[in-house]
């Protein structure tokens, strides 16, 4: 915008705070807004039947605001009055103003239920809200976890416990976003819906730490802040470069939000030094430098800013024609890897992981929404070059109307 560090800017008001923005008025100009886009259903779930029967069958993911977060509500009145739930644990970050999450919630500790809670206090700018919600569910019965000194926690994971022929069996879900009803509307992000016990079981893990801190749990699936992501990153980082070395087949992908961590960022450049395609979307701060020759010839990195905003993190690991894909709550931030508690997440069925593929190569396409990052941070546009226009977001949204179809 051409604004210097000693220019006015007009101070105060309410729009001063970019959390307003949601509630912008449209002043009755509709021609200046957005037209509503109905979220799909997802074939082979219903909002009438048992959502925790199909998910026993196989995942499910659902891509909102694209299609309805009403899935996620639905599994948690579900659980709420199914006798044979005994558990329910939940991490909350952000809640919408009048939470349907902390209605099911209420309902299923009414109906007998243990529920367990871990609310982030330090939510930036949903502190008072938080609290006010902590509140009331302590005064419902909620078992609360405030979290851990030092560490924020912004991991997004459910787990339910069902008794079934005498034994525990697990179903929840994990997601790169909030379990918020407002934001879902707004914010692309994807969720696991899964009954993977392995999974599950590690996610249970998850909430024995943030309830005793001091254990360090062990992960054989789950990648898990602070204390192996990194780690197990910089190991995925490598296996590509050894294929690369090798002959083999190798890139990364990644869309994430913000990428800032210099330890990730320079070895993405060895990646890109060794032969390995690095595809980066990387919707807002992106502090690595694509494209310069001898570091970063072999990366190319875009911003999607459109109708929706990009939030979900999808990352994908070539492994040789077998690709590794992952979701996940954290960014390539430095306070995302190390000083949080956050879950990345495996997808191990295949037909999801072909969904989140053509999700990135959808995003990857675009050439009306996408700018490209650079070293002369010009925000120069990606041109459609005498191309069709790709509107991502418009193409996404058309992707899941022909999966109806199939």
């Amino acid at each position: 915008m051409g604004i210097a560090a000693n220019d006015s800017l007009i101070l105060g008001g309410i729009y001063h705070n970019r959390r307003y923005y949601m509630k912008f008025p449209d002043l009755g100009r509709s021609d200046l807004s957005y037209g509503k886009t109905p979220a799909l259903p997802i074939k082979g779930l219903s909002l009438e039947g048992s959502i925790m029967s199909k998910i026993a069958e196989k995942d499910y993911l659902i891509h909102t605001p694209y299609q309805s977060f009403s899935y996620l509500i639905k599994f948690l009145r579900e659980a709420a009055l199914d006798p044979s739930v005994t558990t329910i644990k939940i991490t909350l970050y952000r809640l919408a103003k009048n939470s349907q999450i902390i209605s099911s919630l209420i309902n299923a500790v009414k109906n007998g239920k243990r529920v367990v809670a871990q609310v982030e206090l330090q939510a930036r700018f949903d502190e008072e809200s938080n609290i006010r919600y902590s509140r009331q569910m302590q005064d419902e019965g909620i078992e609360l976890i405030f979290g851990i000194k030092g560490l924020k926690v912004h991991a997004k994971t459910c787990v339910i416990e069902r008794i079934e022929e005498g034994k525990i069996k697990r179903y929840g879900f994990i997601s790169t976003g909030n379990f918020n009803e407002s934001t879902a509307k707004v914010y692309t992000d994807v969720t696991l819906l899964t009954a993977n016990q392995k999974i599950l079981k590690e996610v249970e893990k998850v909430f024995e730490f943030l309830d005793v801190n001091y254990k360090l749990q062990n992960y054989k699936h789950l990648i898990v802040s602070p204390h192996y992501t990194r780690n197990r990153f910089y190991k995925l980082i490598d296996r590509e470069i050894l294929n690369a070395i090798e002959g083999k087949e190798a890139y990364i992908y990644l869309k994430m939000n913000s990428l800032t961590d210099f330890g990730m960022i320079d070895k993405l450049y060895e990646a890109s030094q060794n032969g390995v395609q690095v595809r980066l979307i990387v919707r807002g701060i992106c502090c690595l430098i694509p494209q310069v020759e001898g570091m970063s010839e072999n990366i190319e990195a875009i911003s999607v800013v459109d109708n929706f905003l990009e939030h979900s993190r999808i990352y994908i690991f070539g492994n040789s024609g077998s690709p590794n894909v992952y979701i996940s709550s954290a960014d390539f931030m430095t306070r995302n890897i190390d000083e949080r508690v956050e879950v990345t997440c495996p997808i191990y069925d295949e037909d999801i992981q072909k969904e989140l593929i053509d999700a990135f190569n959808i995003g990857w396409r675009a050439n009306v929404k996408a700018r490209i990052h650079s070293e002369e941070l010009d925000n120069k546009y990606v041109s459609a070059d005498g191309k069709k226009e790709f509107r991502s977001q418009q193409e996404m949204y058309k992707y899941y109307q022909r999966k109806l179809e199939e």
